[in-house]
């Protein structure tokens, strides 16, 4: 006589959330396509199962890796295994719709290599019926203004994740908007509130894949091709020149602060090769997100990325006063630049300091 073994019971979202974090941080690979693909036999929404369980553990590697809880082996691990669970997901036995909707390109910014929001966007809309044509990461736009010229999408959906990358995305837009494509955003870079999206007049933007694939499913105007704007018509300050400015004298800026951080902090002499390039990278990133808030001319971007760093080295025990005396020292080198001496002093006021620190540098 055979015996018939019930299923198992669907756990609850929370609960498979928590055994899937265990067993992709444990580096367990096996139990978390176990897992995942158990759910989705047992019945589990796969919206549910892409957005609120697979894309909520990323979330929380991010998370650990930023309050110094796991290393960054450990975070790039763990993201492994997390892109090898979608794709596993991705190719379950999951019904999926006929392609009925149309057909639009997911596609993350020139320089964005954070693909997995990208990514599971395209999921969902293939699931929702969409033909997806998902391009990845770091797509140069002529190369996407080619795609789109070949495939003729509905629309194309734009990911990007890191701030910095606003001014590729501007680009990306507006030449796509000059051929008729209408555009929808998405991604951290564009703020919570979308206020980017709207400051470089996207077509569209929403907060997550869920509200983007719901936008989509009611219909997005097809963009009225018209005569291609210059930058500066979307984005009038630029006339003053100061984020071209910062961009091109990068470099310059960059090494002009090291010297005069030298000077400011006599014990950066005694730094070893691997602090002075963490320096000089720190110092780097100061340069982009200033240039990009400068480009956007939206002082909070600036003053949001530097309460981020301020998190990120206290959570490394490194006092997080250098950061102002970073901020200090590009302020000397921009003493004719008043949007950027205005963005880096409401940066330096806002930060929560101590009067002693042990130097500039994460590996200080």
């Amino acid at each position: 006589m055979t015996t018939i073994t019930a299923p198992r019971p669907l756990p609850e979202l929370p609960e498979l959330s928590e055994q899937l974090w265990e067993a992709v941080i444990g580096r367990d690979e096996p139990a978390a396509m176990r897992l995942v693909t158990a759910a989705a036999d047992a019945g589990a929404d796969t919206e549910a199962l892409l957005l609120d369980v697979v894309a909520g553990v990323q979330q929380r590697v991010g998370v650990e890796w930023a309050a110094d809880r796991i290393s960054v082996a450990d975070e790039h691990a763990a993201s492994a295994i997390t892109d090898r669970v979608l794709a596993a997901l991705a190719h379950h036995r999951v019904p999926r719709r006929l392609h009925t909707r149309g057909r639009v390109t997911v596609v993350c910014v020139e320089g964005e290599w954070h693909v997995l929001p990208a990514r599971l966007l395209a999921e969902v809309l293939t699931h929702r019926g969409w033909q997806v044509d998902f391009l990845g990461g770091h797509t140069p736009t002529p190369h996407l203004v080619s795609h789109v010229h070949r495939t003729n999408p509905a629309a194309v959906l734009l990911s990007a994740s890191l701030p910095t990358r606003l001014p590729a995305a501007h680009k990306a837009i507006s030449a796509l908007q000059s051929i008729g494509v209408s555009v929808m955003v998405g991604g951290r870079a564009f703020g919570p509130d979308g206020r980017h999206a709207r400051r470089l007049h996207a077509d569209a933007w929403a907060p997550d894949a869920r509200e983007a694939a719901d936008y989509l499913d009611q219909g997005l105007a097809r963009h009225r091709a018209g005569r291609r704007q210059q930058i500066e018509d979307d984005l009038p300050h630029l006339l003053d020149q100061e984020y071209t400015l910062v961009t091109t004298r990068r470099a310059a800026l960059v090494k002009q602060s090291l010297e005069a951080l030298e000077e400011r902090w006599p014990a950066m002499r005694t730094y070893s090769t691997a602090q002075r390039d963490r320096t000089t990278e720190d110092l780097a990133h100061i340069v982009d997100f200033l240039a990009t808030a400068l480009y956007v001319d939206d002082a909070e971007l600036f003053t949001t990325f530097t309460a981020w760093t301020a998190g990120i080295l206290t959570a490394r025990g490194v006092p997080a006063a250098g950061l102002r005396l970073g901020l200090d020292v590009l302020a000397g080198q921009l003493r004719d630049f008043p949007r950027a001496l205005t963005f880096l002093k409401t940066a330096a006021d806002s930060l929560q300091l101590s009067s002693d620190h042990t130097g500039p540098g994460i590996t200080a």
